[in-house]
């Protein structure tokens, strides 16, 4: 296998490899970006100082330092190294490696095993190392850029710690540029804007940021400076972290729906926007907008409704990039609506009274008798028409005698007119105080 950092190889063929590379820490000391795990009171390094390691799960964005800091978890603590990704291994691979951490811990020493991308493991492939964590034969440091909850083996979650590796904060990631600098011995031709916007093209990536002033240092002349503009042009601009099938895609729409049931605008105008950057589906939202309309607005505004399937037919009538205008209305409007979920609650109570009170018989006196055997087993006995009752109600029971009187819908004792000029109000004491104009 060959070493992740190299430090032997000659000096013409590290200056050959990725400025990324280069720049990999060598001690835990070094790595940025994460103080909460390698800091002087982080958890991996209290794990260190107690001298004993335990297996984990390393669950974070790209560009956080994972790999790295496993391969270092292995030098300050003497484990033997090895390391492994889920997308180019199988059964076979495992066995050979199990078999190798096994020869040893006879002769006395244990294996880190480093698994890059764990979760595209398979269920019964992540159980293959339950046997090898438990009798110690390895200790498991898995990489997931997913969330563990979903992704893996509730048994080997309850095995191994789980650590959330942060995406590099604006600090940490000039930190990065100012090394990669002093490294490369030339400052990086930007201005100050474009630094600052390298920085953001980066999105929180480490490898994102150094891989960019890489391609910045091929592409300047002698004594070129870019600006923001000249920037754009010889890196492009890099796309949004966002994966339309995983946790990217949850996150933000749990962000926007949030944002809309807590009547945030422009919160959610700006998740809704984030999501049409990164090329989600308009249709897809326009879904989402509808299910928000009939779970958060319901009958404190039933036009709710109506708008968002409108905007959804004004974005198929009219493709994009005309369509998303409409559904960015609809999602001010439900913003700015007043809010009840009193059906979506009383949808919910109502199924689960009729899982748990299985095939009950209405009342007789509401079923019909078109026959005469019917009539005399009671059927439409003592039933009353609404309409001819005085205010066209009667009051009647309509639940299976057995259930007796249920309530699901309970609307809120409150008049929406006044509830939407206490928002309205509130959205202005708040623009103002942002010093925005209304």
């Amino acid at each position: 296998m060959s070493d992740l950092f190299a430090p032997n190889e000659p000096q013409e063929l590290q200056a050959r490899r990725p400025l990324a590379d280069r720049l990999r820490p060598q001690t835990l000391a070094d790595v940025t970006g994460q103080p909460h795990l390698t800091g002087e009171d982080g958890a991996l390094r209290r794990m260190i100082d107690s001298g004993s390691l335990g297996s984990m799960i390393f669950w974070g964005p790209p560009g956080t330092g994972k790999t790295t800091v496993a391969r270092l978890l292995s030098g300050e603590t003497g484990l033997a190294f090895e390391q492994i990704s889920a997308i180019f291994s199988g059964v076979a691979d495992l066995k050979k490696v199990f078999e190798m951490a096994r020869t040893r811990r006879m002769s006395g020493r244990q294996t880190l095993l480093f698994v890059d991308e764990i979760h595209r493991f398979n269920r019964a492939q992540q159980d293959s190392f339950l046997p090898v964590m438990e009798d110690g034969t390895i200790i498991l440091v898995g990489a997931t850029t997913e969330n563990p909850s979903f992704e893996l083996n509730a048994a080997l979650l309850s095995r191994a710690r789980v650590l959330t590796f942060r995406s590099h904060d604006e600090n940490s990631l000039r930190e990065l540029l100012a090394r990669a600098e002093t490294t490369e011995a030339r400052p990086l031709p930007l201005d100050e804007e474009a630094r600052t916007s390298l920085v953001r093209m980066a999105d929180g990536d480490g490898r994102a940021a150094l891989t960019l002033a890489e391609e910045v240092w091929r592409a300047a002349r002698k004594d070129e400076i870019f600006d923001v503009a000249g920037l754009q042009e010889v890196v492009q601009r890099r796309a949004p972290v966002y994966d339309k099938g995983q946790d990217g895609h949850y996150n933000l729409i749990s962000a926007l729906h949030k944002a809309v049931r807590g009547s945030d605008p422009d919160a959610a105008l700006y998740y809704l926007c984030r999501m049409f950057d990164a090329g989600e589906d308009p249709l897809y939202l326009g879904r989402r907008l509808v299910r928000m309309a009939v779970e958060d607005i319901g009958l404190a505004d039933p036009q709710a409704l109506v708008v968002c399937n409108a905007a959804k037919d004004a974005y198929d009538y009219l493709g994009s990039p005309e369509g998303e205008l409409a559904l960015a209305q609809a999602c001010v409007y439900l913003a700015t609506a007043p809010k009840s979920n009193a059906v979506y609650t009383a949808y919910k109570a109502a199924m689960r009274a009729a899982k748990q009170n299985g095939s009950l018989l209405p009342p007789k006196h509401i079923l019909n008798a078109p026959t005469k055997l019917m009539k005399g087993e009671g059927y439409g006995d003592g039933y009353r028409y609404d309409h001819d009752e005085p205010d066209a109600f009667s009051g009647q029971d309509y639940f299976p005698e057995k259930m007796g009187r249920q309530t699901f819908y309970d609307p809120p004792e409150r008049g929406f007119e006044r509830d939407i000029r206490k928002r309205l109000d509130w959205w202005e004491k708040l623009r103002k105080e942002r010093g925005g104009e209304r």
